[in-house]
């Protein structure tokens, strides 16, 4: 099956073609801000981090802006820099040119303050916008699109009707030779010896009980038990009882398709082996967003039983719900109404077609929801402490 996207030069394509302007740290946030204002079509990342961070935590943020500077829907990028901060500038944009897009970047101290940076950095990005802006379309393969699957604000339904419509939109796009990320590890917990027999070998079977195993630790040192104080109170009221119960639903949205590997957060997704992955990402929806676009994922599809209106600045987020009534009450944020499974008897595959429909319509441009009202949330996982 073919599609309309933008090549890079990397042999990649994306379904947006963003101009990203990323601070290479929080001191630089509100700068980029104001130059994203000025500039049509370009996207901020404004974020808490970069500075004052050490080890694995600073690893896992630098990784990630390098990451979202190189996802296929980013067709060119300013980083913004005060100068002085933990993550250099000059390397973050360094990382990112070897994608082979038009990178640069300037540092606030070094263009006179705010005003200066505001002023140089619009003139860059006005320039870099007018050049995306004359990049034409191609025609390509679906088998490169890589999809993230994330669900918030989960109920009953989810379980029953989103998630496994889901499942079946994942297996279709698989089946036409693409690619699909399952996330939220704290979702796995209970219900990961289920889908370790789904791995392709046993070393990927012990990688996925290991990051389950890892979590439960990190909760544990911090006095918490997940299994004890999970599922939200949300879920809760939305009708989970267990973490296992919420777990069981949860797994549903990765389909039936074989696991090929484990991937840590934002790690870049293999583009030679297609099919199923499992990163390991929060249960915090925005963040674990991140991490899988970070990765390479192109468009997201999220689904919610209670309803929300998150978004991306990258990826398209097609939004499904499982609950009539949430449809009803949400219209303006939901693109699927999958609850017809409970109260229309619409079969799971029927709208598991509906919905990879609408990946296929997005991917060529379709404007989700959340990209009409403009959703940008953005969060990067931290994994330390900040000193």
């Amino acid at each position: 099956m073919k599609i309309l996207g933008y090549k890079r030069i990397n042999g990649t394509y994306g379904i947006r073609n963003h101009l990203a302007i990323i601070p290479s740290s929080i001191c630089a946030s509100d700068t980029a801000v104001k130059i994203s204002n000025l500039v049509s079509n370009s996207i901020a990342l404004p974020h808490q981090h970069g500075c004052c961070q050490v080890g694995e935590d600073y690893k896992q943020t630098f990784k990630t802006l390098v990451g979202l500077g190189s996802n296929p829907n980013v067709g060119a990028v300013l980083v913004v820099g005060l100068g002085c901060e933990g993550i250099k500038p000059e390397i973050l944009a360094e990382e990112i040119r070897k994608e082979n897009k038009r990178v640069e970047m300037i540092k606030i101290q070094e263009c006179g303050g705010t005003l200066g940076a505001v002023k140089e950095g619009a003139r860059l990005a006005s320039e870099m916008a007018r050049e995306l802006s004359k990049q034409q379309k191609v025609e390509f393969d679906i088998s490169n699109l890589i999809l993230a699957l994330e669900c918030g604000g989960s109920d009953s339904t989810s379980g029953m009707a989103s998630n496994p419509a889901v499942g079946a939109a994942s297996d279709l796009l698989i089946n036409h030779g693409g690619t699909s990320i399952l996330s939220e590890t704290t979702e796995l917990i209970g219900a990961e010896h289920i889908l370790a027999k789904r791995c392709i070998n046993e070393n990927v079977a012990k990688k996925l009980i290991d990051i389950v195993n890892r979590t439960e630790r990190r909760a544990l040192n911090m006095g918490e038990d997940l299994r004890g104080s999970q599922p939200t109170p949300g879920n809760i009221e939305g009708g989970l009882s267990t973490i296992e119960e919420k777990s069981l639903g949860c797994i549903y949205k990765a389909g039936n398709a074989p696991v090929q590997e484990i991937l840590e957060y934002g790690e870049q997704v293999p583009t030679k082996v297609k099919g199923l992955y499992v990163m390991d990402t929060p249960g915090e929806d925005i963040d674990s967003i991140t991490g899988m676009i970070a990765g390479g994922a192109q468009i997201v599809v999220f689904t919610t039983g209670r309803g929300t209106p998150t978004g991306s600045p990258i990826a398209p987020v097609i939004k499904v719900t499982g609950n009539p009534l949430t449809y009803k009450k949400m219209i303006d944020n939901i693109d699927v109404n999958a609850g017809k499974i409970i109260d229309e008897g619409v079969t799971v595959n029927q709208v598991g077609e509906e919905i990879f429909n609408e990946i296929v319509e997005v991917a060529n441009g379709k404007s989700t929801k959340a990209e009409s009202m403009g959703h940008n949330e953005f969060g990067i996982f931290r994994i330390g402490y900040t000193f």
